[in-house]
Formats: C-alpha cells, sequence, structure tokens
C-alpha cells in the first residue's frame, strides 16, 4: 500500500498594522525629503507605526491568531511555529517563543527565522519541508516586525522607506493536489554589508559608542541594493516557478516584497507580464520587511484578488544578500479570511512581560505546577546555580522547592 502524498496547503491567513499612519507629508517635516520625491522613487505614501505598548511579538501574535481562526483550528493543534524577523523583541529568548505563549499554544516548537526581508518566505520553505515530511501537521508561519524603532530620522535614505506590522499564514498537511508546487531559495553573501544594522551583535556588542555611532540603526547601500534586488527577485520567481512547471503567463498574481514600486515594475517587465498581474500595498505600508509578503497575501486574498485555483508566487529579497520564491495553487476559500480577521480583537492578545528588569522573572504558577509533577529522572538541584552549593541557602523561588 503506497503511502499518500503530503502537500503543505495555505489554511490560515491574517495581518495586523498599528493604527498609527506616519505620512510623507509628517517626513517633510522631520527630514528634507518631500512628498513627491518619495512617491516618484519608491511609490510610499504612508506607513505604518507601533504604538508605545506594542511589540513585534504582540503583533505577531494577533496576525498569528487570525491565520488559526481563518483556518477553523485551535491554537494547540499548531505543531510549529516560525517567526521570520530581523527586529526580535529580545536576543533571546526568540519571539516566537513569546508569541507561542500569547495565542494559548502548549505543544508547538517555536523559532525564530532571520533571512532578513526574504524571512517570511525562508519559513514558508521551512514549513513546507515539515509538512511534506510527515513532521507537522499544521505549521503557523509568520513574519513581523517592528523597525521604525530602528531608524536613523536624519537619514533621508532610510526613514521613509520602512514601517511596522505583521501578517501570518498556517499551513496544513493534506493529500489533496495544490499547496506549494515549487520552491526557491538563494543567498549571496557578497552582499551581507550593503543592509545591515552595525553593532548589537556579538562583533559589536552595544556599548555607550556604538550609541553614540549611530550603529544601531538600519544602513544600506540603496543603488547597489536596487541593482541587485531588481535582478534577484524576477530570476527567482522564474526558477520558482519552473520548478512547479509552468510558465510566468500561467501565475495569476504575482505578491513581491514590497521594498519599492520601481523594483517590481522591473521585475513584471522581467517576466514580460503587465503590472495587474503584481499585488502593490507599499503604498500603503512602506516596507515592512520579513511582514511584506505575508501582509499583502492576506490583504490580496481578502479583497478578491486571489480564487480557489489560481496559481500565485510569493517571492521576497532582503539583506544577506537572501532571496525566495514559493509558486502556491491556492486552494482555501477566501471569504474565509474576512471572518477571521473579525474574530480576533487585538486589545485580547497579551504578551507577558519580565516582573522589572533588575530580577530573574518569578516562574509562573502554571509551569511551577509542572515542575512539580513527579517525572521519570530525579534531576538534582543542590549544585546548579553558583553560589548555592553545599548547604547554601536556597534563593530559588519558594513555589518551586522540593
Amino acid at each position: 500500500m503506497s503511502t499518500p502524498i503530503r502537500n503543505a496547503h495555505v489554511t490560515g491567513w491574517g495581518r495586523y498594522a498599528p493604527s498609527q499612519v506616519l505620512t510623507n507629508h509628517d517626513l517633510e517635516k522631520m527630514v528634507d525629503t518631500s512628498d513627491e520625491w518619495i512617491v516618484s522613487r519608491t511609490g510610499i505614501r504612508e506607513r505604518r507605526v507601533a504604538a508605545a505598548h506594542e511589540t513585534t511579538a504582540s503583533m505577531a501574535a494577533v496576525a498569528a491568531m487570525r491565520a488559526i481562526r481563518t483556518a477553523g483550528i485551535e491554537p494547540d493543534d499548531i505543531d510549529l511555529i516560525l517567526l521570520a524577523t530581523l527586529t526580535p523583541d529580545y536576543w533571546m529568548p526568540s519571539t516566537a517563543a513569546l508569541v507561542k505563549e500569547a495565542i494559548g499554544n502548549t505543544k508547538a516548537a517555536a523559532m525564530d527565522v532571520a533571512a532578513a526581508c526574504s524571512g517570511f518566505v525562508y519559513a514558508y520553505a521551512t514549513a513546507h519541508a515539515y509538512i511534506t515530511s510527515g513532521m507537522a501537521k499544521h505549521v503557523l508561519v509568520i513574519g513581523a516586525e517592528l523597525l521604525t524603532r530602528f531608524l536613523d530620522y536624519t537619514d533621508r535614505n532610510t526613514c521613509i522607506l520602512f514601517g511596522d506590522g505583521a501578517g501570518a499564514v498556517v499551513l496544513s498537511a493534506s493529500d489533496e493536489p495544490g499547496g506549494g508546487l515549487g520552491i526557491e531559495m538563494t543567498t549571496e553573501p557578497q552582499g551581507a554589508y550593503m543592509i545591515w544594522l552595525p553593532a548589537g551583535g556579538a562583533k559589536s556588542p552595544p556599548s555607550a559608542e556604538t550609541v553614540a555611532r549611530g550603529e544601531h540603526y538600519v544602513r544600506m547601500e540603496g543603488k547597489e541594493t536596487y541593482r541587485f534586488a531588481t535582478r534577484t527577485l524576477a530570476t527567482t520567481a522564474l526558477t520558482s516557478i519552473e520548478k512547479a512547471g509552468l510558465a510566468p503567463s500561467d501565475i495569476d498574481l504575482f505578491i513581491p516584497h514590497q521594498a519599492n514600486i520601481r523594483i517590481i515594475e522591473a521585475v513584471a517587465k522581467g517576466l514580460d507580464l503587465p503590472m495587474e498581474r503584481m499585488f502593490v500595498n507599499l503604498d500603503k505600508y512602506g516596507n515592512t520587511s520579513a511582514a511584506s509578503v505575508p501582509i499583502a497575501l492576506a490583504e490580496a486574498v481578502n479583497e478578491g484578488r486571489v480564487k480557489v485555483g489560481d496559481r500565485i508566487v510569493i517571492v521576497a529579497f532582503g539583506a544577506g544578500f537572501t532571496s525566495g520564491a514559493v509558486t502556491i495553487e491556492w486552494t482555501a476559500d477566501p471569504a474565509r479570511g474576512i471572518a477571521g480577521d473579525a474574530a480576533v480583537d487585538p486589545d485580547d492578545i497579551k504578551v507577558r512581560l519580565p516582573v522589572d528588569w533588575d530580577s530573574v522573572d518569578p516562574i509562573p504558577e502554571a509551569l511551577a505546577e509542572l515542575m512539580r509533577r513527579p517525572g521519570s529522572v530525579d534531576v538534582p538541584l543542590d549544585d546548579v546555580v553558583p553560589g548555592e552549593q553545599g548547604g547554601q541557602p536556597d534563593q530559588r523561588p519558594q513555589e518551586v522547592r522540593a
């Protein structure tokens, strides 16, 4: 008896954009630029800015819950959470772990994916592999960014481009045809320093000097990035389409990374396709990096641009230089998306914060109860923490003492 073929279908999708809008006219008051200059060169008219209480995790969790509700499943049906971002809440723990708790999932593995603006497509490809290999049934794939906190608002070359937001999809296993048909991913490290954040990592840890030099802001070589992005987006998309056994003319809608309207126009020309085949929403959101493709995908479906049986291509390019594309046969009822969005109130989604910044976060009672349960391995704890060996007073929180 043959083993059924497992395909990875998009069954849920959702997005979240902060309510605060930053227009080009607002930027005119902050930096030497103009609405006409920004629109003519990028196509961007406005972008969203996260509120003070919002984080990458909180935005991601809202988009995630909307995708889950659209899929018609429960949070605990998710086996794996993949969160693409270059603006995590913390270097550790992963932002995906915070999202897992916020959505009420108790069983999924969770990890972040770092591929800059290509991150969502890379995470999508990873989810596809997990599902088709039989390692997962439902995978939550998120792209979320809070870029406005990493911009130098005296640098008109970068501050005009980026915005905040999150998008997500649920990929589910099925023996029905459809879903991901062809995947292509590339990385060209010779462009590693064309878009980068100079400080904050192990090479240059945060210090008063790195802050004073402005090294925690995004830096970009615009012309070189533009030139490479235009070429690689087209070639990556074409390879994905060819792997699916199709031609560009077979694709109903392209959903490219929303970085620059001129890049998207060049990709359309390179594939010999009309701009009507390209979904564009960067005029409203700017470049939201890893959130760009999933926000655009969810918006395209909810606006009626995608129907069952359509073949679509998601394609992105990012720092590194990374690029990725997936050719997809759409099988989900598009009408479910609007209902999924309406089912989730952003104010109902909470990301747990540490009690304070000066002490270890107390063990939550749910975790303490889990740790109290009898297990097959009795772990000695008397010498785990330096300074607590040899009969020293136990400084661990009372609720987790043996």
